[in-house]
Formats: structure tokens, sequence, C-alpha cells
């Protein structure tokens, strides 16, 4: 419960059901936002679910049992595979009803296949449900999508940290600028370098660009970032290109740029920041795979590149600081609401405590 598209997901589901007079209770291995579950009024159980060490599997299983038979849940809900896997030895005797999410268009394997051994399987978008069908064959009759919810609270216009906003622009020397940003942890999936390639092509004809990339590095990841900047030097785009660090007024970067870009190489299960980012009133520019095809409309909210193409993402770049867009949060907010993700994912719990009776 670091960070994360996933923990903030729970983050959420947590407080909206407390909300509603649900009892929750999140197990995870702790982290910064287990005081935002308990401060909604949650409860947080510290244990060891996210490992992948076989070696401890068992013991950490048999530590999972004895925490669900203590809180004795109507059901559970299981989120990622490590924590999958550790649920399907802790339930062999407790039979507890389970649903999962699958948030990640993960490699087809064993491993993965964990994530459909459930009551219910609640797919993220369209695209994860053809997946999951296509590879593992999963009865469509236990899928369920449910495209994750927006808040539109936590991301609106009209509550914004202008301080931040000043300081971040000063910081990064971004007044006068188009900025161009790109949200996620600096990882090799999420292909920073076509989005910097990009940038420096469509500088030629928007001299005022720059670009923005959020997020932090994983500890066994640092040499991918300094690839990056290796990059930026060869390209001559020092002050052009900024890396900005993991940062919690997301919101406030988002509302301060003119476009955010995801230029993810691997196909995304959504794409939260997207959503999040038209709720700003951001136009955005994706990568033409995976869930991002049911939340970017061609010209209306943004636009498509196909993966890798620094050209042609350059070319959507120079478009977008072309034209003005509107209606960007009323539309994200009707398709994508925190309302109606908490409602839908209530009825599956319902439908599967129904059918356990």
């Amino acid at each position: 419960m670091q960070e994360g598209g996933v923990e903030r997901g729970v983050v959420e589901m947590n407080r909206e059901l407390v909300r509603r007079g649900v009892t929750s209770t999140v197990i995870s291995r702790g982290g910064r936002l287990v005081s935002e579950i308990e401060a909604a009024g949650g409860r947080h159980v510290a244990l060891d679910v996210c490992s992948k060490n076989p070696l401890t599997a068992l013991l950490r299983a048999r530590q999972l049992r004895h925490a669900l038979t203590d809180l004795r849940p109507d059901l559970v809900h299981v989120r990622s595979r490590a924590p999958a896997w550790l649920l399907q030895l802790a339930n062999r005797s407790l039979h507890l009803p389970v649903v999962s999410t699958v948030h990640g268009i993960n490699s087809v394997n064993g491993y993965s296949r964990i994530m459909t051994r459930a009551d219910r399987v609640i797919c993220v978008s369209h695209a994860v449900h053809n997946h999951l069908q296509q590879h593992y064959g999963t009865p469509d009759a236990i899928l369920r999508v449910i495209h994750r919810g927006l808040d539109a609270a936590a991301f609106d216009p009209a509550q914004l940290d202008a301080a931040f906003m000043e300081s971040f622009l000063q910081k990064h020397q971004l007044a006068g600028c188009f900025v161009a940003t790109s949200v996620g942890r600096i990882a090799p999936l999420k292909d920073y370098e076509t989005f910097i390639r990009g940038v420096a092509v469509a500088r030629q004809e928007v001299p005022n660009l720059v670009g923005v990339i959020v997020g932090g590095t994983h500890a066994d990841r640092g040499g991918y970032e300094t690839r990056l900047h290796a990059l930026v030097r060869a390209l001559d785009l020092a002050g052009v290109i900024h890396f900005a660090g993991s940062q919690r007024n997301i919101s406030e970067i988002y509302a301060l740029s003119n476009v955010v870009v995801s230029c993810s190489i691997k196909p995304e299960s959504f794409g939260r920041t997207l959503v999040e980012a038209l709720a700003l009133n951001r136009p955005v520019i994706a990568t033409a795979h995976g869930g991002v095809l049911e939340i970017v409309r061609e010209g209306q909210n943004g636009s498509l590149f196909p993966p890798g193409d620094a050209a042609e993402l350059a070319r959507r770049l120079v478009a977008v600081s072309r034209r003005t867009f509107t209606g960007l949060r009323a539309d994200v907010l009707e398709r994508f609401s925190l309302e109606a993700m908490v409602e839908k994912t209530l009825a599956v719990y319902q439908e599967v405590l129904t059918s356990a009776k």
C-alpha cells in the first residue's frame, strides 16, 4: 500500500464501502496508504501477502488463514496474483467466497491463471475480458466488466493547490511552455524513450514544447532511468525533458499540463492516468491498444498512435497543440464514475453471496 493505481483503487473502494455501512478490512504488507484506509474507518491487517518467495509461501498462507478465521469475512476480494495464490492455499479449509479483479493484461502462464479461479472475476475493461476468454477460456458466466471509477472530488479543477502549481512551474521553468506530461513508474514497459523522442521531433514545429516525466523508480530499475537521462543528453534536450520524480499533487500536475501522454508499449488494462487527466479537462494521447481504446475518442478527447512510433507521436503532439478541446470532464465523469464502479462491485458481491447460500 505504497503507491500505484491498484493501491489507490483499494483506498477508494475501502472508503466507499465504509460510507455504505459495509465492514471493510484490507490485508497488505503495509505502506503509507494504510493511514488513509484507517482514517476512512476501514481496518488494516499487516501481513506479507505480496512476496513471491515459494520458500515462505506455506507459512504466510497459514498466517493468512488464521487472519481470515479471526475476521470471518462474508467474502474475500483479491486484486493481485501473489495474494491470490496465498488465498487459494489459505482458503482450502475455510471455503470463503472469492471475487478477483484482474487489473493487468499479464503474461499468459499458470501463475497468472490464478486470477481466473474465483467465484466471479471482475475485468477492468473489455480488453481484459477478451484476454481472459481468449487465453484461459474463462467462462463468460463468471466474468463481469466493471471499468475503473474516477473519484471526481480528488480530481476537481475547483480544488487545486495553486501554490503547489506555481512552485512546480517555477522549479521546472515551465512558464510559457506547451507542457506534455507522462505519468507512471519509470520502467521499460512505459516506453519513455518514445516519449522523449516524440517530444524532440515535435519541437521542430512546436518550439515551446517541453516534456515532464512524473514517476518514481524502483531500486532495481535505476539503470533504466540512467539510460533515459543519457538519451536526453544525446538528443540535446537538457532543460526540455524534466524528471519530476514521484509526486502526490498529481491533480495539480495534470492541470498545469497541456496534454497527458501514455506511451506504454504493453497494452494497458485500463488507463487510469488518462481518465484522471480528462477529469482536469486535459486532452490525452496514448498508444492504440488495450483498455485505452475504451477511453480515448480520436479527435474528441485526444488521439491514439502506434506503440513505439515516435514520429507518429510527434504528429499527434503537434495536432493537439493546434486545437482546443471542450467537455472533457463531463464526458469522462459520465462514463467512468466511482459511484457506478462501487455499485456494480457491490452487486457482484451480492450475486456471489446469494449463490453461496
